[in-house]
């Protein structure tokens, strides 16, 4: 047998004595994030928890699950919960609170003050239950917004309305000088035809009623035929269902996919002037509007906020994506301290993707990189009161109604 030496037996004999053993490198953390959003925005996302993690010593790990609903409870009941969940809806994520963390316990309450008090008003008690807050933004969208053509409006000597009374004179002379229909509109969907009418009608209640009723309304504590959800009902008809106001009428609006009504923006057939729609509806432009838009040119592409009604509060309706926590670690916590603060979308990535939007007052709108999702940003931003999409937050079987009955 070969003998150690001499010097080798002596030091192997003071460290087990003293019990020092060689301190290897730090680890590298993981963090386990799961989500619903998927293609470019998954990308940047993981790009920025990327830059992020690389100053951090963490490696966060974002996975798409395609069917989110459904995967993330399969997921939960089989003992695989990720560390951080993002959802889509509000309500969906407090169907979980059973098993998350609340967000007070994980940034602690500095921590949760200082993510909370640069949010535009009404993100911060979406996700709250008990006292407790359980989800906050990670991104978010814009809804109260219509998208125009401005070279058609050029065309047309139409002039971009600032007011609700503006835009009720502008559909009319649209119709009286017969230029076509002042109005795109689709709500067909596959198996989820309807949402984008639901879109309608709160965009109203929200704006006649302000944040209390609206909340009332969508928790079921104030009816669907109650006076205010009424008048909300009747604006839209207004708008959309009166004769002429869209191309084909209601049966028209019921057979038309929500994405094919951004053909306004090339030389599309309808001869539709405006189209109400999220921020999210970039990623629908038909091809070549796509490029021009992505390479700066906004020629055919043009938007402004939906003016409130006389007297209305000067609301913005929106939705976003929720994350939450299934643990406390120390890791989960400083990326949940990242992805919910305005430093999220700070690291060259986000920012640069076309329908990114920060929920953060604070976040600096030189960042994004096109003028029209800077003129959206500051929609957000600016927004008196902000509220999220009311049938992301009704019950399932209220949901799926709503979307079937309008």
């Amino acid at each position: 047998m070969k003998k150690r030496s001499t010097l080798a037996m002596i030091a192997a004999a003071s460290v087990a004595t003293l019990g020092f053993v060689a301190a290897p490198a730090h680890a590298v953390d993981q963090v386990t994030i799961y989500g619903g959003f998927t293609g470019p925005q998954a990308q940047q996302f993981q790009q920025e928890l990327d830059t992020w993690g690389a100053k951090n010593n963490i490696k966060a790990t974002f996975t798409t699950l395609a069917s989110f609903d459904t995967d993330i409870r399969v997921k939960v009941k089989a003992g695989q919960s990720p560390d951080i969940a993002i959802w889509p809806q509000p309500g969906g994520l407090l169907d979980y609170t059973s098993v998350l963390e609340p967000l007070n316990k994980v940034l602690g309450a500095a921590g949760l003050k200082a993510v909370t008090s640069t949010l535009v008003p009404g993100w911060a008690n979406l996700a709250t239950k008990g006292g407790m807050t359980y989800g906050l933004p990670v991104s978010a969208n814009v809804k109260s917004l219509v998208w125009y053509n401005p070279a058609a409006f050029k065309a047309a000597h139409l002039t971009v309305p600032k007011t609700d009374a503006q835009l009720t004179a502008l559909s009319k002379k649209i119709l009286a000088k017969k230029l076509g229909y002042p109005w795109c509109v689709g709500i067909e969907s596959g198996g989820a035809t309807g949402w984008a009418a639901t879109d309608w009608l709160e965009e109203y209640v929200l704006r006649y009623g302000g944040a209390a009723q609206y909340q009332a309304w969508y928790k079921g504590k104030l009816k669907f035929n109650s006076p205010l959800v009424i008048k909300a009902g009747n604006k839209v008809t207004q708008m959309i269902l009166s004769k002429g106001a869209v191309n084909g009428g209601g049966k028209a609006i019921a057979a038309t996919n929500f994405g094919n009504t951004a053909s306004l923006f090339a030389n599309d057939k309808s001869k539709c002037f405006m189209m109400r729609q999220g921020s999210f509806i970039t990623a629908f432009f038909p091809d070549a509007i796509q490029k021009e838009f992505n390479a700066g040119n906004f020629t055919h592409v043009g938007v402004f906020k939906l003016p409130a009604p006389a007297g209305a509060h000067d609301a913005v309706l929106g939705g976003g994506d929720i994350a939450a926590a299934f643990n406390t670690n120390a890791a989960t916590a400083k990326v949940m301290s990242f992805i919910l603060s305005d430093k999220l979308g700070q690291m060259g990535n986000i920012a640069t993707y076309p329908s990114y939007l920060s929920a953060h007052r604070t976040f600096p709108s030189s960042l994004y990189t096109s003028p029209i999702l800077k003129t959206i940003a500051t929609t957000l931003a600016t927004a008196k009161l902000f509220g999220f999409d009311g049938s992301d937050q009704e019950p399932a079987v209220v949901n799926a109604t709503e979307w079937k009955e309008l």
